[in-house]
């Protein structure tokens, strides 16, 4: 019996199907006392993320994550940390990824570009909807660790 293919929504393109996790990197860019920046996705899955993206071959997660900002946010990274890992079989609706999640703080002028339509700074009291992926967990996570870092 032949195996159907599956198809990407937005592209329509062959989805490559992949034993392993696919690792990929998210980062909470922490922008002053303003806030966090989120972008708005143009490409599917469609709705509020946290900067990031997939890992290239030859390239470390560290050089991943501020290739990714700087893609979709014009920014530079700055302090960067990691904060954990996310490994949901479910958390992305392409495919079993595993995600390496960093904090650090941008510098620049927050601008939307690649898969960003939109970007903008979000407090925990006026995050937007919807988030995609597992990043309200991660969000949630982060204001979590925050106000007990802070306290």
């Amino acid at each position: 019996m032949a195996r159907k293919k599956k198809i990407c929504p937005h592209c329509g393109k062959e989805l490559l199907e992949y034993q392993n996790p696919v690792p990929t990197v998210d980062i909470i860019i922490e922008f002053g006392a303003q806030g966090i920046i989120l972008i708005k996705r143009k490409n599917y899955p469609q709705g509020w993320a946290l900067p990031g993206g997939f890992v290239d071959y030859g390239e470390t997660v560290e050089a991943a994550a501020a290739r990714e900002a700087k893609e979709e946010t014009s920014l530079e990274l700055e302090s960067m940390r990691q904060f954990g890992v996310y490994s949901d079989p479910t958390r992305d609706p392409r495919r079993h990824t595993l995600s390496i999640v960093f904090i650090a703080q941008g510098r620049g002028n927050p601008q939307p570009a690649d898969d960003a339509e939109d970007l903008g700074i979000f407090t925990p009291d006026n995050l937007p909807h919807p988030i995609v992926f597992d990043h309200d967990k991660i969000l949630q996570d982060y204001f979590r660790m925050k106000k007990r870092t802070n306290n």
